[in-house]
């Protein structure tokens, strides 16, 4: 039976596995194994015992910058599901998962970026959105030569 867990930084290797077939056709950024141990806490997994993750999603959080106007928000990167399981929700399992520990967190929005289609964001209620309204931090780190899509979605 699959179930959603927290990562742990001995998932690093399975994160890297799971995401190789992704990063390979471009649709996420090569990430080093040390990235996924250190920022283990940001990923949520759908796991089956003794066998290979089935999907991830990393959130991290931008903190409020009452400065500049902005409430905390969360970008979600590095959302990926194995080849032999998609289509059979793991995704969405993974999206509501993941909305949910946006809301726990009482982030305002939730941002993401698709070089694909994004219809799973777009079935959760993302649209697209305009760069400016991101976190700066992120918006900047984004490759134009991928021509990503920005999604955003309110909390």
């Amino acid at each position: 039976m699959s179930t959603v867990r927290a990562a742990r930084e001995e998932d690093a290797a399975a994160l890297v596995a799971l995401s190789r077939p992704f990063v390979r056709s471009g649709a996420l950024r090569e990430r080093p194994p040390s990235l996924y141990a250190a920022h283990a806490a940001d990923f949520l997994v759908m796991d089956v015992p003794g066998s290979p993750l089935e999907g991830c999603v990393g959130l991290r959080v931008h903190p409020a910058d009452p400065a500049e106007g902005r409430k905390a928000t969360g970008v979600l990167y590095n959302f990926c599901v194995a080849g032999h399981r998609q289509g059979r929700g793991v995704g969405a399992g993974l999206l509501r998962a993941v909305l949910a520990a946006a809301h726990a967190k009482s982030l305002s929005a939730l941002f993401t970026a698709t070089t694909g289609g994004g219809d799973l964001f777009l079935r959760y209620g993302f649209a697209p959105a305009d760069a400016r309204l991101a976190p700066p931090s992120w918006a900047r780190s984004l490759d134009p030569r991928r021509n990503a899509r920005i999604l955003a979605r309110s909390l």
